[in-house]
């Protein structure tokens, strides 16, 4: 079922340019007639000049007063750009949670418009094309426009389209603040760049996903251009490449990639000895774990939930460390970043005897159906009992508070993205790391 109807009247025909009143009201009573479309909601996509007056708007907005008899819902969205047009009535889809939607535009404007869908949305959304037409007649909606099918766009086109939704994007308001990073002082900074996120200071604006959401899942409502605009606000702030950024595809297992060499499918660990080259491991509750060796100058980072954890990834992130570049275990230092606590992270009580065994003190309310777990005490004797110096690792065992950047992120929904917490449609933050030149 259709649940929004678009009609794009961004670039309208030119033999169509002195009647857009007459069109609209055509396409609307068509809409409003057919049941075959079921759309609550109509949005109305319009061009308005940088030198537009406001007359001007006043008069079209003027001439949609017949439509008000309609019972559909209608909005008219003008802006500068097709970028801009279309995210703002992203926006509006979002705010009433909707993702099934019919497109009405120009044939022509077809192939534009499903290259600006790809960069905008993800795969929550689907829609339905149809061709612009000037018939109310129910059994005939589709017409053709007097227009030529759009052909098919060049490269130089699709990099016009994408140049504009970044322009467009980079000129958003950061939201919830400024951006905030979390430093840790057992890294050195003479020889490291690293830092773990927060979630503040992008410019994601669903709930549970604003506003710096650094990944962009075909089942989530962040798209890979917004993800993508978060991530080169945090490379400014933080003073990293975004185009040499690495972060790990994560499996949930203990597969570690080498920068440089064969990149496996899926991996939660990633080591380098390359200078300029940011890796970098997502964290939703899981851990954002980062390594590094100050002697052989080498970084690592891995992303440790609990299947990870009981897999062992830490531990194999460091055997890369050692195996590729000759690193001394003794040397290594491991910095575990904003993660869900023991005080909120429940398993299921078969899984939490994996936890036990290594450690009983692993495990609260052990014979409870779901036993409260410590990822980060198994991460740590799993650690320590591989060679790292219980000294060179940094957790939430850390005395000084002001020092700590080990937080809960369940517990702390102003700061942190918590899948935990949030549900399904949860943002994600990243520890991320480099060598400095």
């Amino acid at each position: 079922m259709v649940e929004a109807v678009l009609i794009d009247l961004f670039s309208p025909p030119a033999n169509l340019q002195n009647n857009l009143q007459d069109l609209l009201c055509n396409m609307l009573g068509t809409i409003d007639e057919c049941s075959s479309i079921t759309a609550p909601l109509v949005y109305v996509m319009c061009s308005q000049t940088e030198q537009g007056e406001k007359n001007d708007e006043q008069e079209f907005l003027t001439a949609l007063k017949d439509f008000q008899a309609l019972k559909k819902s209608l909005e008219v969205v003008r802006a500068l750009s097709t970028a801009a047009a279309l995210y703002t009535i992203k926006q509006r889809l979002d705010e009433k949670d909707l993702s099934t939607i019919k497109i009405i535009l120009p044939a022509f404007r077809k192939d534009l418009m499903k290259v600006y869908i790809a960069q905008l949305f993800t795969a929550v959304y689907q829609f339905e094309f149809e061709d612009l037409q000037m018939t109310s007649d129910c059994n005939n909606l589709l017409i053709a426009d007097l227009q030529p099918e759009g052909q098919v766009l060049s490269t130089w086109d699709m990099e016009l389209i994408i140049s504009e939704i970044q322009l467009y994007l980079q000129s958003l308001p950061n939201l919830k603040g400024e951006l905030t990073i979390l430093r840790s002082s057992l890294i050195p900074d003479s020889i490291f760049l690293h830092g773990f996120t927060t979630r503040t200071g992008g410019i994601s604006y669903i709930p549970t996903l604003s506003s710096c959401n650094l990944f962009s899942s075909s089942q989530r409502r962040d798209p890979q251009a917004v993800v993508k605009e978060n991530l080169r606000r945090l490379a400014k702030a933080a003073g990293f490449n975004p185009e040499t950024f690495h972060r790990v595809k994560t499996d949930h297992g203990n597969a570690v990639c080498i920068v440089g060499k064969t990149e496996p499918d899926n991996y939660d660990g990633i080591v380098t000895n390359l200078k300029g080259i940011t890796i970098a491991a997502p964290g939703a509750d899981c851990i954002p774990v980062l390594f590094a060796d100050p002697v052989r100058k080498v970084c690592g980072a891995a992303h440790s939930g609990w299947k990870g954890t009981l897999l062992g990834v830490s531990m194999a992130t460091v055997n890369a460390m050692v195996s590729e570049y000759g690193c001394n275990v003794k040397d290594i230092l491991v910095v575990l970043g904003p993660s869900v606590g023991p005080c909120c992270y429940k398993l299921p009580q078969e899984s939490a005897k994996e936890f036990h065994r290594i450690d009983p003190k692993c495990v609260r309310l052990p014979d409870s159906e779901n036993p409260y777990i410590d990822l980060r005490r198994a991460t740590r004797i799993l650690l320590e009992t591989g060679g790292i110096l219980p000294e060179n690792i940094q957790d939430d065992s850390i005395t000084d508070q002001n020092q700590n950047i080990t937080f809960c992120t369940a517990c702390h929904p102003e700061k942190f993205y918590s899948h935990f917490r949030d549900g399904a449609n949860f943002g994600t933050q990243i520890g991320f790391i480099s060598i400095k030149d």
